[in-house]
């Protein structure tokens, strides 16, 4: 076919997935409300119709036996997602309020089902293994947010939680409610939404055949084709309909927008396919793709917890993260392979400076959270956090320069059982997060890196921290 029609026929592809992306948002939106959906459902059911072209694309590579692409159109739509749905919004509106519990009523399960992905796509897990570990979050949280504030309220939780989950959903579905105002749907809108989910499958499936072709035709890399090209044109509405609820000051409709629809996209566009048609041959540029979209989802986050929302100084922070990113990606098309420091160091370097952002203690007096007692006599949750932090990184260091000679990947695990005096399991979590991050960028100077020897010290840590963050959310309940 000549290069002309392939051009042509993704042009009309990407025009006519978008614009039936869109209409099938809308019917769906009516027919959901027409059913009595709550708004932060409502939220959830366009996050799977906007994702549409993704998802079609995505399964479309898989099943031709694209890997790369296949993989590269979810993770690449996930990373350019956070920068243009949080880092471009913020930016532009000059700044988008988030209250915390929302951010961790998404980023709880965002980050789940992002490890879930990166451990998938290492070939850690087992296609099939990585869709239950991300079914074991998505489930519950979409059930959550299908049910009422009324019914979270009565969810067979403790009191307390009970009530922050009755609270976090409420706060979020106040401001979806009025970025999400549909009709009642008729029965039109039924066989509207059932012409535009077909339109948007030949579309995306048209689309993704003459852009692998096309690049095919050009030399150029698959990971390529998928990661940057399908990946931005394909969540080009997601990123409209973002800064325009940003301007309107919608924060949590922003957030909910991007955390839902990258969790729609691995679920959906890559765990699902590839647990029936599997992954192909293992790539290094999925995986790099892959571990940016994990670290740049902690630092979104941590960005977003600290400031309680995102200035323009974060936003632009996210946007210069995308732009690393497709500068790593880039360097290793180049040079034809990718290496550990190339594909993960970068991208975990990213998620512990976003833990670390997440975590330290604030000066201002309005910190008193940091000047709780802790469980250890005479020591404050602030001081005792910021011994966790260093202590994990003082472990690091003599880690990394004593290189292959010394070990000490398992003594991060340290961290995590310092954390725990400070009994605050929201801490513990975080210090576990920290270490394994610290320790599967210290597999590169060990010279152990996605071996054996790595993983068992590492499980050894997430075992530790796991551990320890049930033993503080005991401690806080009796010690609030």
């Amino acid at each position: 076919m000549p290069a002309g029609l392939q051009a042509a026929l993704f042009t009309v592809g990407v025009a006519v997935s978008l614009a039936a992306s869109w209409q099938l948002v809308v019917r769906l939106e009516r027919l959901g409300e027409r059913a009595g959906l709550s708004e932060a459902a409502l939220g959830l059911l366009a996050a799977l119709a906007a994702d549409a072209p993704e998802i079609t694309a995505a399964a479309t590579a898989l099943a031709r036996g694209q890997a790369s692409v296949g993989a590269g159109v979810v993770t690449g739509s996930n990373v350019f997602n956070l920068a243009a749905l949080l880092g471009l919004s913020a930016l532009v509106a000059g700044g988008i309020r988030f209250h915390r519990r929302v951010i961790l009523l998404g980023g709880i399960p965002g980050i789940w089902i992002a490890m879930a992905c990166l451990l998938t796509v290492a070939r850690v897990l087992p296609p099939a293994a990585g869709l239950a570990v991300a079914a074991l979050a998505l489930a519950p949280y979409a059930g959550l947010l299908a049910a009422r504030r009324s019914h979270a309220g009565r969810l067979p939780l403790p009191g307390a939680w009970g009530a922050w989950l009755a609270a976090a959903v409420h706060e979020e579905e106040a401001e979806l409610a009025e970025a999400i105002r549909p009709a009642p749907g008729t029965w039109r809108d039924g066989l509207a939404a059932a012409a535009a989910l077909t339109a948007v499958v030949a579309a995306s499936t048209v689309m993704e055949v003459a852009a692998t072709e096309l690049g095919g035709r050009y030399a150029v890399a698959g990971i390529v084709t998928g990661g940057l090209v399908l990946a931005v044109v394909t969540s080009l509405p997601n990123a409209v309909s973002a800064v325009y609820l940003a301007r309107r000051g919608r924060g949590a409709a922003v957030l909910s927008t991007a955390l839902n629809s990258n969790a729609i996209n691995v679920t959906a566009g890559l765990l699902i396919p590839a647990a029936l048609a599997g992954l192909g041959t293992p790539g290094g540029q999925g995986l790099l793709v892959t571990a940016w979209y994990a670290g740049l989802t902690v630092l979104a986050l941590a960005l977003a917890w600290r400031g309680r929302g995102l200035g323009r100084l974060p936003g632009a922070l996210i946007i210069a993260s995308y732009l690393a990113f497709t500068t790593a990606l880039a360097v290793s098309v180049a040079r034809h392979a990718v290496t550990p420091v190339t594909a993960v160091v970068p991208a975990a370097a990213t998620g512990a400076a976003g833990a670390v952002l997440l975590a330290w203690p604030a000066r201002d007096k309005a910190a008193a959270r940091w000047r709780r007692k802790s469980v250890l006599p005479g020591w404050d949750t602030g001081r005792l956090w910021k011994l966790t932090l260093l202590t994990c990184s003082a472990v690091a260091a003599c880690d990394a320069a004593s290189g292959p000679h010394l070990i000490l990947i398992g003594v991060l695990a340290a961290g995590p059982c310092c954390a725990l005096l400070t009994a605050r399991w929201t801490l513990t979590a975080t210090a576990t997060c920290y270490a394994l991050v610290l320790g599967a960028v210290l597999g590169v100077p060990d010279h152990i890196f996605a071996t054996a020897a790595q993983y068992a010290p590492l499980a050894a840590v997430a075992a530790t921290g796991t551990a320890a963050t049930v033993g503080a959310a005991v401690l806080q309940r009796k010690h609030p």
